[in-house]
C-alpha cells in the first residue's frame, strides 16, 4: 500500500498577519497636564519617569518597521499594553471636558489599509496593541525552519501564542473598541475570533507534521489531521459571513478552504489505512471516496489564487487516495463482497485537539507593574473603599450561612451516629477521635508489649548501681584493713586517726544509698507484678488497627421481609447526596472569594460620569446568582436531613442499634481503663529510671571521693612508715627545722620509749603506689579528717587538702532519654555541691514516693502510694552488698 510523505510542501505555506499602522500622538503633555490640574505639580514631577517611559514606548510602536527584531517588537507591545492598563485606571480619556480630551487614537485596518478608526477611547489603543501582538507572534512562527521537528515545535508555540493574543482581544477589548461609528473590522469580535481559529489550525498542522515524522500510528495521525481540518473550517465559516465577507482577499478564502479540504482528506486517508489493517474494506472504500470528493470540490471552487505548493500537495494526496481506493475495490469484489455504505451515513471522523490558545492573563497582568502606582483619585479611592465594604458584607453574610449549614449537618449526623453506624455494618468501625488519639499515643510509645524492655532497663540500672556501691565499699574496707594492719604492726607509733573515724560520713551515705536501692528493688517488684496482673487488660492496646477490637454491627439473624439491604442502600444514597451538597457549599464559597478577587471596578469608577450608587447596584448584582444558589443549597439540605432522620429510625430499628451502641460503650470503657493503667505503669517506670540515673550520679560522686580519700591515705601511709622507721633506727631530726614529722594529735606525735620494741627488723609492708609528692613544709594537719577545709588551692601531702567529704553533693539533673545501664567513667568530675543529700527522698519533686527509702524524716516527702514492709537489715549494715 502506498504511503505518501506528509504534506511537507503544504506546511511551507502558512499565513502571517501584518501589523496595524497608527498615527503619531503625544501622550506626555496631556497626561502631565491632567496630573497637575487634578493633583499637583509635585506629583507630576514624581511621575516624570513613568510619563517618559510611556512616551518612549508609544514612539517605538509608531516607528516600527519590518527591519526591527520581532522578539523586541513583541516585548514592547506587551509592556505598552500593561502601561495602557495603568493609564486606563487613572486617566479618563474621552471628550468630556473634565477628562483627558485632547488625545485621539487613530489606527488603520490591517487588511484594508485605507480604512481607519479614530476614537477618544483607550480601548481602541489597547485593541490595536493586542492585534499587533498576535500579528508579531504569527510572524515569529514563520521564521522557524519548519522542515525540522524542533522548528515545527517552536513554530507551533508561536502560533499558539498568537491565538492567545487574538482570543484575549476578542474577550476583553474587541467589543469596547467597536463602539461608535469610527471602527475597523480587523479588531472586531468576529475577526479576532477567526484569526484565533486560523492560528490554532496552523499550530495543529505543525503538530501533525511532527506526528508523521515521529512515526505515530495511522489512527493518531488521523485524529490530529481531522482537528486541523476543523480549525480551518471554523475560520472559513467566519470568513463567509458578515462583517468579514468581502473584507479579505480571495487568496485568503482559497488558502483556508483548500487547507480544510486537504487535511480532511488526509484524515480520511490515514483512517483508511487503519481500517485496512482491520479488514473493514467497506468503510475503507467509503472513507477514501469521501476524501477524494472533498479534494475535488475544493479544487473546483478555490483553485484560483491558491499557492502552487498546496495544489501540488492536494494532487499527490489525491493520487494516493485513488490508488488505495482501486486496490480496496478489487479486494472487495474478489474476496470480501461487502456492501459499501454511503458517505453521509458514516459517523464523523474522530478528532483530537493538541493545541489551545495561550492564556495571556499572566503575560499581560499589569498588577505587578508600578507605573503610576501612586496616582489614585480621592473620590475613586473612597468610592472603591465603600464598594469593597459592600462586597465584604455580602461575602461575610453568605459565609456565615454556609458555615451554619455545614455545622447543622455535622451535628445532625452526630446525633444519629452517622455515618459510623453504616461503617460499622461494613466492618469499618471507628473510635471517638479523642480516644483514638490516646490509643495512638500509647502505640507510638511502644504499647504494653514494650513494657518488658523498659522493665529490663530498670533491672540493668539497679544492677549497675548495686555493683558501684559494692565497689565503693570495698575501697573503704580495703583501706581500713591496711590501716589496721600497720596499726597492729607499729602499735602506738602509728599515730594517725583510724579509718573508721574519717569515713563515718562516707559510710553513712553509702548505707543510705543501700537503703534506697533496697526500697527501689521492692518498688520494681511491685511494678513488675502490676504489669503481669494487668497485661490481659492492656493487651487490647496492642491490636493494630485498634478498630479491630471494636464490636461489629451485623444483620439480624431473622428477617420477615429481607429488606435490610434496601434500607441501607437508601440511607447511604441520602448520605452521598448530603456530602454532595457540602461539596457544593465549599465550591460556592470559593466562587464568592474568587469573584471578589477579580472584582476590580476602579477603572469604571474613574471613568464613570453618573451616580456611584447606580454603578454599585449594577456591580453588586453579579453576586445575586451565587447568593441564590447558596439559599437553594441550604433548603435542599434541610429537606434532605428530614429524609435521613426518617431513614435512620428505620435503620436503627432493623439492625438493633441500641445493643450495638451499648457494646461499643463497654469496649470504649475497657480501652479507657487499659490506657489509664498503662499510663500509670509507664509513669512509675519513668520515675524509676529517673531515680536510678540520679542515684548512679550520686554513687559515682561518692566513689570518686572515696578514691581520693584512699589515694591520700596511701600517700600518708608511705610517708608515715618512713618516719616511723627513721625513729626506730635512731635517726635524729631537728625540731621545727627541715622537719618532716607529722603530728596527728593536738599535742604532737607520741615519742618512742625504751620499752617499745624496735621494729627495724620486722618486714616492711609496701603501700600501693600512686605518685610521690614533693616534700613540703606544712603546718601540722588537723586531727579530724572529715572536718578540715583546704586552706589554699595548692595540694599538699597529708589530710589538709582532701575535699569536704562530710558535705554530700547532689547529682546533676537527669536530662537524657533512656538511661544508660553503664556506670560513668571513674575520672568524671563530681557534680557541683548543693543542698540535696542522697538518702533523703529518692527523686525530689515526685509526688508519689515510689522509690523512697524507709526511715526518712517525717515531712521530708509526700506519703507513698503504698507502705513497704520494714527492712530486716539495719540502715548502717555496711556488709549489705558484700553477701
Amino acid at each position: 500500500m502506498s504511503s505518501p510523505a506528509p504534506s511537507s510542501s503544504a506546511a511551507n505555506v502558512m499565513l502571517a498577519i501584518y501589523e496595524k499602522k497608527t498615527v503619531a500622538i503625544d501622550l506626555y503633555r496631556p497626561l502631565r497636564n491632567y496630573i497637575v490640574f487634578n493633583y499637583s505639580e509635585r506629583e507630576a514631577q514624581t511621575l516624570e519617569d513613568d510619563l517618559e517611559t510611556l512616551k518612549s514606548m508609544r514612539n517605538t510602536i509608531e516607528r516600527a518597521t519590518a527591519a526591527d527584531s520581532l522578539p523586541a517588537r513583541r516585548d514592547v507591545l506587551q509592556s505598552y499594553f500593561k502601561a495602557l492598563t495603568a493609564v486606563e485606571s487613572r486617566f479618563p480619556i474621552s471628550s468630556d471636558k473634565d477628562h483627558v480630551n485632547s488625545v485621539t487614537f487613530t489606527w488603520h485596518d490591517a487588511f484594508k489599509n485605507k480604512q481607519k478608526a479614530s476614537q477618544q477611547n483607550i480601548h481602541l489603543e489597547k485593541a490595536a496593541v493586542l492585534f499587533n501582538l498576535g500579528a508579531v507572534h504569527s510572524q515569529i512562527g514563520l521564521t522557524f525552519d519548519r522542515s525540522t521537528v524542533e522548528g515545527r515545535r517552536q513554530a507551533s508555540h508561536s502560533f499558539i501564542a498568537a491565538a492567545g493574543a487574538f482570543a484575549f482581544l476578542r474577550d476583553n477589548e474587541a467589543a469596547k473598541a467597536s463602539i461608535g461609528s469610527s471602527t475597523t473590522v480587523d479588531v472586531s469580535v468576529e475577526c479576532s475570533g477567526m484569526l484565533e481559529r486560523l492560528m490554532l489550525a496552523q499550530a495543529q498542522e505543525c503538530v501533525f507534521e511532527n506526528s508523521i515524522a515521529k512515526g505515530s500510528s495511522s489512527g493518531v495521525c488521523s485524529k490530529i489531521s481531522k482537528q486541523v481540518s476543523l480549525f480551518y473550517e471554523e475560520a472559513l465559516a467566519a470568513l463567509n459571513v458578515a462583517p468579514l465577507t468581502n473584507h479579505f482577499d480571495k487568496a485568503w478564502l482559497s488558502h483556508v478552504q483548500l487547507k480544510a479540504a486537504l487535511f480532511f482528506a488526509e484524515a480520511c486517508y490515514r483512517y483508511s489505512l487503519e481500517l485496512h489493517e482491520k479488514e473493514e474494506i467497506a468503510e475503507e472504500i467509503a472513507r477514501l471516496k469521501s476524501g477524494i470528493g472533498a479534494l475535488t470540490d475544493a479544487k473546483k471552487s478555490s483553485s484560483k489564487g491558491a499557492a502552487a505548493q498546496i495544489l501540488d500537495a492536494i494532487s499527490k494526496l489525491e493520487i494516493n487516495l485513488k490508488t488505495n481506493l482501486e486496490r480496496a475495490m478489487k479486494e472487495n469484489d474478489r474476496v470480501y463482497l461487502m456492501r459499501v455504505p454511503q458517505a453521509s451515513s458514516l459517523p464523523p471522523l474522530p478528532a483530537f485537539a493538541m493545541v489551545k490558545p495561550l492564556n495571556m492573563n499572566e503575560v499581560l497582568d499589569a498588577s505587578r507593574d508600578k507605573m503610576f502606582a501612586s496616582l489614585v483619585p480621592d473620590s475613586s479611592a473612597k468610592a472603591l473603599s465603600r464598594y469593597t465594604e459592600m462586597v465584604d458584607d455580602i461575602i461575610r453574610t453568605q459565609a456565615e450561612k454556609l458555615q451554619q449549614g455545614s455545622e447543622l449537618a455535622r451535628v445532625s449526623l452526630k446525633e444519629m451516629d452517622l455515618p459510623d453506624s453504616i461503617l460499622a455494618l461494613e466492618g469499618h468501625s471507628v473510635l471517638p477521635t479523642a480516644l483514638w488519639e490516646d490509643v495512638e499515643a500509647v502505640q507510638i510509645s511502644g504499647g504494653p508489649a514494650g513494657l518488658e524492655g523498659e522493665l529490663q532497663q530498670l533491672r540493668d540500672l539497679s544492677r549497675v548501681n548495686h555493683e558501684m556501691l559494692v565497689q565503693t565499699e570495698e575501697l573503704i574496707q580495703k583501706e581500713a584493713a591496711e590501716d589496721a594492719q600497720f596499726r597492729s604492726q607499729f602499735g602506738t607509733r602509728w599515730t594517725r586517726p583510724q579509718s573508721s573515724t574519717l569515713t563515718k560520713n562516707l559510710q553513712d551515705r553509702l548505707n543510705r544509698f543501700a537503703a534506697n536501692l533496697k526500697q527501689a528493688a521492692e518498688s520494681d517488684g511491685k511494678i513488675e507484678r502490676s504489669v503481669r496482673d494487668n497485661m490481659a487488660l492492656m493487651s487490647i492496646l496492642d491490636r493494630r488497627p485498634i478498630e479491630s477490637a471494636l464490636p461489629t454491627l451485623a444483620k439480624p439473624i431473622m428477617s420477615l421481609d429481607a429488606n435490610e439491604d434496601a434500607i441501607v442502600g437508601t440511607l447511604k444514597q441520602s448520605l452521598r447526596q448530603l456530602e454532595t451538597l457540602g461539596a457544593q457549599r465549599a465550591g460556592l464559597e470559593d466562587m464568592l472569594k474568587d469573584m471578589k478577587r477579580k472584582d476590580d471596578i476602579l477603572p469604571k469608577l474613574m471613568t464613570s460620569t453618573g451616580s456611584y450608587e447606580d454603578l454599585f447596584r449594577k456591580e453588586i448584582a453579579k453576586y445575586n446568582r451565587i447568593c441564590e444558589e447558596i439559599s437553594q443549597n441550604l433548603q435542599d439540605q434541610e429537606q434532605l436531613l428530614r429524609h435521613i432522620q426518617a431513614q435512620n429510625r428505620e435503620f436503627a430499628s432493623t439492625f438493633n442499634i441500641e445493643d450495638y451502641r451499648a457494646a461499643c460503650e463497654k469496649c470504649y470503657k475497657q480501652i479507657e481503663a487499659a490506657i489509664a493503667k498503662y499510663q500509670e505503669i509507664k509513669e512509675n517506670i519513668n520515675e524509676g529510671l529517673k531515680f536510678y540515673v540520679t542515684l548512679q550520679d550520686a554513687i559515682t560522686s561518692v566513689k570518686q571521693q572515696c578514691s581520693d580519700f584512699v589515694m591520700t591515705r596511701s600517700i600518708q601511709c608511705r610517708e608515715m612508715i618512713e618516719d616511723v622507721q627513721r625513729q626506730m633506727s635512731g635517726l635524729s631530726f631537728q625540731d621545727g627545722k627541715n622537719s618532716n614529722t607529722y603530728n596527728y594529735s593536738s599535742t604532737g606525735p607520741p615519742q618512742r620509749t625504751s620499752s617499745q620494741p624496735d621494729p627495724t627488723n620486722q618486714p616492711r609492708p609496701q603501700p600501693p603506689y600512686y605518685h610521690q609528692p614533693p616534700p613540703q613544709q606544712s603546718s601540722p594537719p588537723p586531727p579530724a579528717y572529715a572536718q578540715q577545709h583546704p586552706p589554699q588551692p595548692t595540694p599538699t601531702p597529708g589530710y589538709t587538702q582532701h575535699p569536704p567529704y562530710s558535705h554530700p553533693q547532689p547529682p546533676c539533673p537527669y536530662r537524657g532519654g533512656s538511661p544508660s545501664p553503664y556506670p560513668p567513667q571513674q575520672g568524671q568530675q563530681p557534680p557541683p555541691a548543693g543542698g540535696y543529700e542522697y538518702g533523703q527522698p529518692a527523686y525530689p519533686g515526685w509526688q508519689g514516693s515510689y522509690y523512697n527509702a524507709p526511715g526518712q524524716q517525717p515531712g521530708s516527702f509526700p506519703r507513698p502510694p503504698y507502705t513497704a514492709a520494714p527492712s530486716p537489715y539495719p540502715p548502717n549494715q555496711s556488709s549489705y552488698y558484700n553477701k
